[in-house]
């Protein structure tokens, strides 16, 4: 039975339909992390589009745990903001998920006002080599496990439907979780269960505070690091979370340090990885020249470039009850039918064609469209860091999906502005 576009449940959540716009950072928080007026439009504009729910960007818990300096933040004196913004996503009937994070070690001093990242063990990250970060002690560990569950007070009052755990892509949460990036010997790190811990404590603090509040976990089916998470790790972590009230798990993969692996693309555009990895763009020019040879050596691309995570859903899908949504390269509706008539998902969930086409839904939903525009450049990815959200790319230059890279280096503003 094609289930696609039927009305269906995440605990007290209802779908119009089983695609849900996923997670991604939009660059539309001010200095302090006030949402700004753009992203409110961005969500209402989503609604209108048909989509069956709304999974915010990275919204943080606090100060030292900022991964950019433009991501939203959530505190009292933001709450009417959002509430007047999740009024107007609900006229449309959409329900929509704040997603709560913490950088962890994958942030940088000057980002959180010259403080040390700190992070479960002080292992340095490749790519913030800059900034190596300091062990948590317990009573940083319960700060952050309670800052987790104000967050998810404050998001309930303002009006979310629910909330979503980030527990993938290297930040804290993943961190705890990862044996390559824990090497704790205490209560926080050694086995899953322990490794587990702080992400159960904070689900268990939030159901003290919120009653039913539905809780969402984003996490890692697999990454590249060495020893690091594996499917049959997550198969297990799945089940935790399950054991702990969790009411949805969306599988996603990789870290920072992995490269172009949780946002994949056929072709590393290099000229716009030199102007804004953080470790590259303050480079003096000469050096980048240098430098820009090395970019494709140093910085992996993934394959498959579609459907990557579904693999690792299926398999998690068939060790919980709760629903599980698929995340990551899924562009057209026969592949979204298929993921989720054969089991392979409750849900999938798309980032990047939203971006391009927020109505996207709407158009697979009355046959004006089977398949996203979006090419998977990731030049939104990159831009974003420091730019609001949008689609940067403006000119597919060749049939193999590489881009010209004479043409960029002379004229940026013909592919991305």
């Amino acid at each position: 039975m094609e289930k696609t576009f039927q009305n269906s449940n995440i605990k007290n959540l209802l779908f119009k339909n089983r695609i849900l716009r996923s997670a991604t950072h939009e660059g539309m928080g001010d200095q302090d992390g006030r949402p700004k007026k753009e992203l409110e439009e961005l969500y209402v504009c989503l609604a209108k589009g048909g989509v069956g729910g709304i999974i915010t960007g990275i919204v943080g818990v606090q100060e030292n745990g900022r991964a950019l300096k433009n991501m939203n933040m959530i505190t009292d004196d933001f709450i009417a903001d959002y509430k007047r913004m999740t009024d107007r996503v609900h006229e449309h009937g959409v329900p929509i998920i704040m997603q709560l994070v913490h950088a962890g070690r994958q942030t940088n001093r000057e980002t959180i006002h010259g403080e040390r990242p700190m992070a479960p063990s002080a292992i340095r990250d490749k790519m913030y080599y800059r900034s190596k970060p300091k062990k948590m002690n317990h009573d940083e560990i319960y700060e952050v496990i309670n800052n987790f569950a104000t967050a998810i007070e404050r998001a309930k009052k303002a009006g979310f439907d629910g909330i979503q755990l980030h527990c993938a892509h290297g930040f804290l949460l993943s961190q705890f979780l990862s044996p390559h990036m824990n090497r704790r010997k205490d209560r926080w790190g050694g086995n899953i269960k322990n490794r587990f811990r702080i992400i159960a404590e904070i689900i268990r603090a939030a159901k003290k505070r919120t009653g039913d509040f539905p809780i969402l976990v984003k996490i890692n089916g697999y990454d590249h690091r060495p020893k690091g998470m594996r499917v049959d790790q997550a198969v297990k972590i799945s089940q935790l979370l399950e054991q702990e009230g969790c009411d949805g798990i969306e599988v996603s993969c990789g870290v920072m340090e992995d490269g172009f692996c949780t946002i994949r693309t056929d072709h590393i555009p290099v000229d716009l990885v030199m102007e804004t990895a953080l470790n590259i763009k303050r480079v003096n020019h000469r050096v980048k020249w240098l430098i820009a040879p090395l970019v494709n050596i140093f910085i992996k691309k993934r394959a498959p470039v579609y459907s990557y995570n579904v693999s690792a859903a299926r398999q998690i899908k068939k060790s919980v009850t709760i629903p599980v949504i698929a995340v990551g390269g899924i562009r057209d509706l026969e592949g979204i039918k298929e993921i989720i008539n054969s089991n392979g998902a409750d849900y999938v969930s798309m980032a990047r064609p939203f971006i391009i086409e927020p109505d996207i839904v709407n158009k697979f939903s009355t046959g004006l469209s089977t398949s996203s525009k979006c090419i998977s450049c990731a030049f939104c990815f990159l831009k974003s860091q420091d730019s609001s959200l949008r689609c940067y790319h403006k000119n597919i230059v060749k049939k193999s999906g590489e881009q010209d890279l004479r043409k960029i280096r002379s004229d940026k503003k013909s592919v991305y502005s």
